[in-house]
Order: C-alpha cells, then sequence, then structure tokens
C-alpha cells in the first residue's frame, strides 16, 4: 500500500457525484480514479493498483453489495468504504457482512470521509506492520508488553479481557468493529451472538477511561453493528456518540 499518496477509486453511477467527491479527494491529497457501476469498478481494479474504494450501495446492474462481496473475495487487503442512505439500517448491515471496512452516509461531509478513508488505510498498514509496544489515543497509552493502561499518566486497573478488549478496539482505531469479531476475537470463536455480555464489558471499560460514560468518546456505538474506538483529537462526527447499545 502507498504510504504517501493514497489511491482511491470512486464508484457511484452519478456522473456529478463522482466528480464532486474526486475533486474534493484530489485536494485533500488521494490519486483519485471513479468507475461508474460495480462491473466498471471490477474491471479496473484488475488494471490498476488501489489502496481504497469508495463504493455506492445502490446502484444499477451489480450494486455495491455485490460488487464489495466480489472486490473482498479477490482483493482481501485493499480498503472498502460504503455509501449508504441515512438510517439506512440493513444496508449498512449488509455491507458489513460483505467484508466491507466502514461506511458513510449520506450527504456526505468531506472532513469525515477523508478521516474514515485515512482510519482505514491505518487499520491495513498496523495489519502488515509489527505491533507498536505503546497505543495511544487522547490521554490513553495502552502499554502493549506490560499489559498496563495509563489515563492521564495514571495507571488504571483493568482485567485481562477488558486490557484485550479495549487493545482490539485500539488496534481498529477510527474504524467500527462488529460485535461478533468482538465476541469471537476475545472470547472464541463459539461467542456471536452475546451481544449483553458484551455490553456490559463496555459498560465496565467506558467507566474506566471515559469522562462521562454516558458520553462517550472514546468507545462508541455502532448502532446494529458494534462500536468504534476514536481518537478525541480527530474531531469528526462518529455517528451515534451515547451509551444506549
Amino acid at each position: 500500500m502507498n504510504t504517501d499518496r493514497l489511491n482511491a477509486l470512486v464508484v457511484d453511477d452519478e456522473s456529478s457525484f463522482r466528480r464532486v467527491l474526486r475533486t474534493s479527494l484530489a485536494a485533500s491529497g488521494f490519486a483519485t480514479d471513479e468507475a461508474r457501476s460495480g462491473e466498471e469498478a471490477l474491471a479496473s481494479l484488475a488494471q490498476s493498483t488501489v489502496d481504497l474504494v469508495l463504493l455506492d450501495v445502490n446502484m444499477p446492474g451489480m450494486g455495491g453489495i455485490a460488487a464489495c462481496r466480489e472486490i473482498r473475495t479477490h482483493m482481501p487487503k485493499i480498503g472498502i468504504v460504503m455509501v449508504t442512505v441515512q438510517d439506512g439500517e440493513s444496508e449498512i448491515v449488509r455491507a458489513f457482512e460483505a467484508g466491507a471496512d466502514d461506511y458513510i452516509t449520506k450527504p456526505i461531509r468531506l472532513r469525515e470521509l477523508v478521516a474514515r478513508l485515512k482510519a482505514v488505510s491505518r487499520r491495513l498498514q498496523n495489519e502488515n506492520a509489527i505491533e507498536p509496544r505503546m497505543l495511544q489515543a487522547g490521554d490513553l497509552e495502552l502499554d502493549v508488553n506490560r499489559h498496563l493502561l495509563y489515563r492521564q499518566g495514571e495507571v488504571v486497573h483493568l482485567t485481562p479481557t477488558e486490557f484485550e478488549l479495549l487493545a482490539l478496539l485500539m488496534r481498529n482505531q477510527g474504524v467500527p468493529v462488529t460485535h461478533t469479531k468482538l465476541l469471537r476475537s476475545i472470547w472464541g470463536p463459539e461467542y456471536g451472538t452475546e451481544l449483553d455480555y458484551l455490553r456490559s464489558f463496555v459498560k465496565t471499560l467506558r467507566q474506566k477511561i471515559e469522562e462521562d460514560p454516558a458520553k462517550p468518546k472514546y468507545i462508541v456505538t455502532e448502532p446494529w453493528l458494534g462500536y468504534r474506538f476514536c481518537n478525541p483529537l480527530d474531531g469528526y462526527s462518529t455517528g451515534s456518540q451515547n451509551a444506549s447499545l
């Protein structure tokens, strides 16, 4: 993956939308190309090197979900961010099941889009890199080797399970992690549907790391999906910022 200038493919059937996004992303430092359909995107990806795909869900012919599934099958290391309509719960869930890394809803805000694309890129780069000894965000520092969490320089006691859960979320900083992935990664492959179990651990973690657990800034709920670990210093919108799920 190009660590200097990210290559992004914008896939949407509306020419005006593609043109605006392509121009805006180019102004933000991306090398951009575009495709009018899922079929055209697959053909383009077969002939060029792309780091990230911005893929609209609703397109004629091969829809975004089917295209996402095909891209993920053949290019497991590429970043895929889906574009959905507002409150498209079923679309968002299907996008993640198809292999999307993240999603953004219309109308798109450029700053948020750029932040999400870069977060996906960082996660993919980290998967191929040696894990850093310290994971940092805001006033939190997680010492991976010593299994210690520092908040404003003070040690915060975490149980082994709480530590592993927080470490997994911080490794995927800026990118949503589904309930199923969290449960199976931390508790084992036989888990996946015990949402109340997961929520109880998230609630405890929030009480230990959040200034106001009822309005979390670090562990943010992604409705119907899971959780997203955010760095408050990034300063972009991250969906439903509450502790209700």
